[in-house]
Formats: structure tokens, sequence, C-alpha cells
């Protein structure tokens, strides 16, 4: 093990991280993404610390493929846009670039000092070391390098991972009560990586729970969906229920959640998610995902309903079950149709209406690809078929030495769409 040191104001020398090597972590390096891989590098190469962190170097750890990809870097947002052709800024009170690939979105952001102006953002840069301050738990605050293996702990975080025990950065009074969702994070992180919460995170989470109560219905619908897709959804469900936060996140299903039947049908779908993601099984959409969550608890007083009457019952009874979840119409109907053509009922025509499906889980090959309109389709074969009526009247590609020169090839072929455009 290395040790990183800076000097305080007064010139003495302090140790601030502990590096370990990649015989002490022990990351695989084919587990790291190769757009992630090349824009850490491309960071690098223009003067920039750069560094993966985050959930993606704990899921590394562990073994496992990561989902997303975060980057911290020195970098300012627009230094990034500026050295990168896909960057997009978002964000206002602190402001974070999105690398948008075909397949994925990395999110790279500025390392942060923790303080805020006097305007009220918070877009004050900092330092790595003050950045890693402000990381929510221990084993979200590694800062991994692929270019040389180090893995960099500034928060002591190595010895939770070893104990497999998950403890908070920033002041449990202050954590929660800045970020109430960081609650419904512990508790699906320790059931994901089968990690404890310290006493102190199962206290604080009792005291502050009714915190959740202020939360957007927008970010509780965002982790509701997140825990659905994460292959553990009726295990994290019940320790939400334990520590009095699913009433917050979902009011109604809460009363009915630990019937067997339910638990069941959430047993059922996380064994469909996890097949998805190991590539062994069909993507699930967040239509299914719903309608597992409430197949159970759905049911019709009156035997005597149109397709159409029993349709709109599915819906309205879908809506209140998981209320205030605002997942797209489309979803709900879709779910509502699945529900119902299980049970063997016949539905309306047309009762879904044609929208993409969002929030798919796919298999381990890669998200799957955004569909195209009939126009972009009709547009690419329009092109297509022009470039070939160009080509004819051109006639074949004359060899080297008669004038016109052939692409040159080079023997280091790009590793990824990324390189590829750079190149």
């Amino acid at each position: 093990m290395l040790i990183r040191y800076k000097q305080d104001e007064n010139g003495k020398t302090l140790p601030v991280a502990n590096i370990y090597t990649q015989s002490e972590h022990k990351i695989q390096a084919n587990l790291l993404d190769r757009d992630a891989l090349w824009a850490i590098k491309k960071l690098q190469s223009s003067g920039s610390e750069a560094y993966l962190v985050g959930g993606a170097v704990r899921d590394m750890m562990l073994g496992n493929i990561p989902k997303d990809y975060d980057i911290a870097t020195s970098a300012s947002p627009r230094q990034i846009q500026r050295l990168f052709w896909n960057a997009r800024i978002i964000g206002k009170r602190f402001k974070l670039v999105h690398l948008v690939f075909k397949d994925k979105v990395l999110e790279v952001s500025t390392f942060r000092s923790g303080e805020e102006s006097e305007d009220g953002n918070n877009n004050v840069f900092g330092s790595i070391d003050q950045d890693a301050k402000r990381r929510d738990f221990s084993i979200n605050s590694f800062y991994y390098d692929p270019s040389t293996g180090q893995l960099l702990d500034f928060n002591h975080a190595m010895e939770d991972f070893k104990k497999k025990r998950i403890s908070s950065i920033i002041d449990l009074d202050e954590s929660f009560q800045e970020d109430p969702v960081r609650m419904i994070r512990a508790i699906k992180y320790s059931v994901t990586t089968n990690f404890s919460l310290r006493w102190s995170v199962k206290m604080a989470i009792r005291k502050y729970s009714n915190e959740l109560s202020r939360v957007s219905t927008s970010r509780l619908t965002e982790e509701v969906n997140k825990i659905l897709a994460s292959g553990h959804s009726c295990k994290i469900i019940n320790e939400l229920k334990k520590y009095k936060l699913l009433v917050f996140m979902l009011p109604a299903f809460s009363i009915y959640s630990t019937f067997p039947q339910v638990q069941k049908s959430l047993k059922d779908l996380d064994e469909r998610v996890q097949l998805a993601k190991q590539g062994k099984g069909s993507e699930v959409l967040l239509a299914d995902m719903i309608m597992a969550l409430v197949n159970p608890l759905v049911v019709f007083a009156d035997d005597q309903l149109t397709s159409d009457q029993r349709f709109k019952e599915t819906f309205r009874q879908i809506k209140i079950l998981i209320s205030p979840m605002t997942p797209s119409n489309y979803d709900v109907e879709l779910a509502s149709e699945r529900l119902l053509t299980e049970r063997g009922f016949k539905t309306p025509r047309n009762c879904v209406r044609n929208q993409r499906p969002t929030n798919r889980i796919p298999n381990r090959k890669g998200a799957p690809m955004p569909r195209k309109s009939r126009a972009e389709g009709t547009n690419a074969e329009v092109s297509s078929a022009t470039k070939k009526r160009r080509n004819r009247r051109r006639g074949p590609k004359k060899s080297p030495g008669t004038g016109s020169q052939l692409p040159i090839q080079t023997s280091d072929n790009p590793k990824s769409s990324a390189e590829a455009h750079d190149l």
C-alpha cells in the first residue's frame, strides 16, 4: 500500500489517502467499459486528473459489471465540453457533463469543494480530497485510475469494504436531512452488496424516515424504478417496510406488500430480471415490473364488465396502487393489457397508445438500441440509395499511383466508437 500526501497552509506534509495497487484491490480491467476508459485517458492527456468513481468502482471490486459509469475530474464543465464532441452540460446548482453515446451516457463531474457560493449554487470546485469528503457512503468513495491501476481511498473505505459494512462519510444528522433519498440508497446498497448497515446508520434512518415525505414524486418514481430493475426488489421492499420508508414511496401498496402472493410475484420478477441481465432471458420492460408489483392486488367486484370497462378499471386500480409513482400512461396501459391477457380476458383494440416502451432491462450484451421512426428509416434508405448511385457514376476506386489515394489503413484499430471518432 502506498500513501498520498499533501501540504497544509503551513507547509506541513500530511497523509490524505491510501493508494492500493492492482494486486491489492484485485479489480479486473476487462470489466471497465471501453468508452469510459477512452474518456478518462482523454481527460488525463489534456493535463487533468480523472478517475472512475462511485458505484462503478464498488461493483468492479465485487467482480460485477457496472451498470453506470461516473467519472470525476479536475477539469471544469466548460473544459470538458471543449474536449469532447458528445458532451452536454446539465444542471443548475451544480453543473455536470453527460457524454452521450449510442447506447449509454457517461456522467462526468468536476471535483467539488463542498462549499456554497454567495448566490446559493454549488458550483464551487475543489480538490480530489475535498470531493471525496462529499461522497455519501464509504463503499462509494473510491477513486480508480485505470491508466495506472491504482485505487485511491481518502476515507478508510477499504476497512469497511473488507468488513462488509456500510458507513456514512457525511455526518448522519446532516446527510439524511440534506438528501433523504440517501436512506433508500443505503438500504438498496445493503441488499445488493450483502453488506450490513452500521448501527449508527440504522438508527439515523429510523430517526429521519419522515424526511422522505418532502422528496418530489419524480425522484421517488426514479428510485422505485431502480429497485424493480435491480433483481433484488423483494428484499429491498421488505427492508424499506421494516424501516418505515415504504409508506412514503408506495403508501397504498405498502399495506399489502407482505402478502404471500405479492412476495411470490416480486420474487418471480427478480428471477426474470437476473436472467435478462445474464443474457439468458428476454428483456423486462417497466410495464412488466409494474404488473408484477400489483398483479395479485387487482380484483374485479363485477363479473359482468365489458372488455373496455374491465380495462379502464384495471388501469384505475394500478394507478391507485402505485401512487404517487408517475410512470407514463403508456407503461400503465401496457401493464393493464398484459395483466388482463394473463388472466384470460379480452382487451379492447388499440387500448395501448402507440409509444416506444421505456425503462427496459437489457440483457448483458448491452442496452437496447432506440427504435427508428418510419421517417428516419425512409431517410436512411434514400441516403443509402443515393450513395450507391453516386458510387456507380464515379466508377471503381483507383489503385495507388493512378492519381487517387485509398484510405490509409492503420494497424491500431479503434476499440470503441469514441476512439473511431477521434481517428
